[in-house]
């Protein structure tokens, strides 16, 4: 009976070592998110997103399509982020459909060439603008992710989502109501002072 306890205890340890290794496993995905510049806009400005990807290893190539409210956004233009080329290596940049597709910017991909290894650490893959066109909350999230590394294994990537608000330009009538408004309540002061 003692040898069964003593199996018992190793045993334990051993499964209870294996669930906690599990989800810093998890944690070791590389992350996928997106950085809005400015955080938030007003009809009629640009936004610029940033896609960046942080604790990845090994990444040569990758796609993704960016899924956004067309009532809110209208995607104007795409470059490519820095980090694929950030070992002086050649890459190829390009967006398959930037704004086709009402509401999704379609398979945004780069790749590096050659008998080269891919980059590690983190950083821009894409820069996407933005035209503000109307007021409200939107979840920017993606799809049709693949990141690859040299040997064109797959990489398992956490995908990020942002949420983005956006807000109306006042109509030119409210300033004037708000500054004859300001106007008569001056003349009021005038007259209770005189």
């Amino acid at each position: 009976m003692l040898s069964l306890n003593k199996w018992k205890f190793p045993a334990g340890a051993a499964l209870l070592a294996a669930a906690f290794a599990a989800p810093s496993a998890y944690a070791a995905d590389p992350v996928l998110s997106i950085v809005a510049t400015p955080s938030s806009g007003v009809v009629g400005s640009t936004i610029e997103l940033d896609i960046r990807i942080d604790g990845v290893t090994d990444l040569y190539g990758y796609n993704f399509s960016l899924v956004f409210n067309p009532a809110y956004l209208q995607a104007t233009g795409a470059g490519e982020g820095g980090l694929l080329g950030s070992d002086g290596g050649a890459t190829d940049f390009g967006v398959a459909d930037l704004s086709g597709t009402p509401g999704q910017v379609s398979y945004v991909y780069g790749t590096k060439f050659g008998a080269v290894p891919g980059v590690n650490g983190g950083g821009s893959l894409a820069h996407l603008s933005f035209n503000v066109i109307g007021a409200g909350a939107g979840t920017l999230s993606f799809t049709d992710a693949l990141f690859l590394d040299r040997n064109g294994g797959d990489i398992r990537t956490q995908l990020g989502t942002q949420t983005l608000v956006t807000t109306a330009v006042p109509e030119p009538e409210a300033y004037l109501m708000l500054g004859v408004g300001l106007l008569g309540l001056a003349a009021l002061r005038r007259r209770k002072a005189g």
